[in-house]
């Protein structure tokens, strides 16, 4: 269960689970994807049957979902999803995200008898958001970091301000309405966290979140990193360049943190390039190649867009083709694939001082931390490479932290955990029948 399937969306969530969607059926699982599309041309609630594009085992159940993007419940979608249940009858149900589709669908499994697992993506469940920023009208700097999650926090800076009508004697009301809404919502989504059998957390960093300001249970809870297929990860052969390449590899979204990597770029000094990689979107893109267009004129001429990567090819389309990956997002972060990849590779990555990121990326280790949303720190971690090339490889060459080795961990390995973690769903959803 995910809110979108690659090609069509290729975000984190999304890769990954068509990489264990393509484990599972490896090994002799029956996978069927359960996933959303946007066609405002269409019917909504349409569903369509498909394949995965390399791997046919793996079959996709497409639903049309282009309105009302805001609401967390659909029933129309609970009822097909129930057909669902009823036809294939499956032994496991695993969601990897509800934004856009509904969380009635964890009851629909529940009320089924079919054990679940969630894999915790991000912070949706206890952020109406999911990243914890604010969404509010700012003239100070837009998308501040969220302490937490509080009802009329969320009401004042994630919703009233952008969907009230703007009369001033209507604001109570306004507020009002949106305060009882996220309390509806957050009350839906901790009664979903309680059916689901297993909680999967691919960070620590967020693990503990969920522990300590959602009350998931311990017992419920599980850390497991992300796995990866190793085979597309060919030895690295860095073309040789004159100038040191800084590369970014992200779809274009405020979260992201590319604009801080454009705004640090006038701070360095010497040759560089920054390369960046990734999905456009039709409102941030255009303002990125904006703000590098007000750069000095010798300066927004080192950036080069490169488009979308093959996911398959990425040493070679990439990782072959910089000195460093810059990780520049500003919000926490949960266990960013690229990251991974680029330890993979031997690239050394300089990531924000927050979250996950500096979960995977230890200082001086296999990378550089700089201050979060910081463009003049960054430029200074930036410059550092630059001067000490020797430094760069030094630190590209430890890879994954966690291993002996520097390898990231295999999609081989993940899969027989995933296949641990479902029999224990099974068990614990049996003891609580």
């Amino acid at each position: 269960m995910i809110h979108g399937y690659p090609p069509l969306y290729n975000a984190g969530s999304e890769i990954y689970t068509q990489a264990i969607s393509r484990g599972l059926a490896r090994v002799g699982y029956e996978v069927t994807v359960f996933t959303r599309e946007e066609d405002p041309l269409r019917p909504d609630y349409e569903v369509r049957e498909e394949q995965d594009p390399s791997t046919p085992d793996v079959r996709l159940r497409v639903v049309n979902m282009p309105r009302s993007k805001e609401r967390f419940r659909h029933r129309e979608l609970d009822r097909i999803f129930s057909g669902l249940l009823v036809e294939m009858r499956p032994d496991v149900v695993h969601f990897g995200h509800l934004n856009h589709l509904s969380t009635g669908l964890v009851e629909e499994a529940h009320t089924a008898g079919v054990p679940s697992l969630f894999t915790l993506h991000d912070f949706w469940l206890m952020c109406p958001r999911g990243q914890f920023l604010q969404h509010d009208v700012t003239r100070s700097e837009p998308w501040a970091l969220c302490d937490g999650q509080d009802d009329l926090k969320c009401a004042v800076h994630c919703y009233s301000s952008r969907n009230a009508s703007g009369i001033t004697s209507c604001e109570d009301t306004d507020l009002d309405y949106w305060r009882k809404w996220i309390g509806q919502r957050m009350a839906d989504t901790r009664r979903i966290a309680y059916l689901v059998d297993v909680l999967i957390a691919p960070s620590r960093t967020v693990g503990e979140r969920f522990r300590n300001d959602f009350g998931v249970p311990p017992n419920k809870l599980v850390y497991l990193d992300y796995g990866f297929d190793l085979r597309r990860f060919a030895p690295r052969h860095r073309v040789q360049e004159q100038d040191f390449v800084f590369g970014y590899i992200g779809t274009h979204r405020p979260a992201k943190g590319l604009h801080v990597l454009v705004d640090a770029a006038p701070y360095v000094n010497g040759r560089f390039r920054i390369r960046v990689w990734g999905r456009a979107t039709a409102d941030v893109t255009p303002a990125l190649r904006d703000r590098v267009a007000r750069l000095p004129p010798e300066t927004g001429a080192r950036f080069e867009w490169m488009g979308e990567y093959g996911t398959d090819t990425i040493v070679r389309d990439v990782f072959d083709r910089i000195d460093a990956l810059v990780v520049p997002s500003i919000w926490l972060e949960n266990s960013p694939l690229v990251i991974h990849e680029a330890q993979q590779a031997r690239v050394p990555v300089l990531t924000a001082d927050l979250g996950g990121m500096a979960e995977y990326v230890q200082e001086g280790v296999n990378g550089l931390l700089f201050t979060p949303r910081d463009a003049r720190s960054l430029a200074t971690r930036m410059q550092q490479l630059m001067d000490a090339p020797e430094l760069a490889r030094s630190l590209g060459s430890r890879g994954y932290l966690y291993s002996k080795d520097g390898a990231i961990p295999n999609l081989e390995a993940h899969v027989r955990e995933l296949q641990r973690l479902y029999e224990r769903a099974r068990n614990a959803a049996r003891q609580n029948a």
